[in-house]
């Protein structure tokens, strides 16, 4: 797994480093200070992983991140950040990033990675207890109007608690390959791009029967 780091702090990018290349899993393929290292890296190194922080002069990571999403919709971002603020992790969900950790969690970092890596999403303990506050809306959604069935529904609320293929499979009795079809299908009828998209529409509309 190649992963690119960026961090205003290189101190921080220093002790980043050693702890994910003493897992022999991992290679940093390449470190930066800014948000405008994090787009001429990323282009250049082409990493499997962005970890990348947000408050950064000039330009942030989340306007790196942007604009790195703009030209390229499968890149895997994963924020890691000393603040859980409200309005940040509804951009960095919003946008499509593939998870949102504080730094403080310093133990959880090379298992998100992982994680990622795998085509899950990641978000810390603190932050996962805050999204459906956030992004909840005070209307139902009208799930006929996307013609999302109910088998359908379940899905994407099993989706939405961090479940994998294979979890939501054994939970209901059903191949992986299927539940990939169904994730699949609803993620065209609803115009979104991945499982981050489609949990951050779930809590976003109030998802629940």
């Amino acid at each position: 797994m190649r992963v690119l780091i960026i961090d205003d702090d290189r101190l921080v990018v220093l002790s980043l480093k050693t702890i994910l290349e003493a897992d022999e899993d991992i290679d940093v393929t390449d470190m930066g200070y800014s948000g405008e290292d994090a787009l001429r890296l990323y282009r250049e190194a082409k990493p499997d992983i962005l970890l990348m922080d947000i408050r950064m002069n000039e330009m942030s990571g989340l306007d790196a991140a942007e604009a790195i999403l703009a030209f390229d919709g499968n890149a895997k971002i994963l924020f890691l950040t000393t603040f859980s603020d409200d309005e940040y992790i509804i951009k960095a969900l919003n946008m499509g990033a593939k998870g949102y950790l504080l730094k403080q969690d310093f133990e959880g970092i090379v298992p998100a990675l992982k994680a990622v890596f795998g085509g899950q999403s990641v978000f810390g303990g603190e932050i996962v207890h805050k999204i459906p506050v956030l992004l909840q809306s005070k209307e139902e959604f009208d799930y006929q109007r996307y013609h999302i069935t109910q088998k359908e529904q379940t899905i994407i609320e099993l989706v939405a608690e961090g479940l994998s293929n294979r979890e939501i499979a054994e939970k209901l009795f059903l191949g992986e390959g299927t539940i990939r079809n169904y994730i699949s299908a609803v993620l065209e009828k609803l115009g979104l791009r991945d499982r981050t998209q489609l949990a951050v529409f779930y809590y976003k509309n109030q998802l629940r029967p």
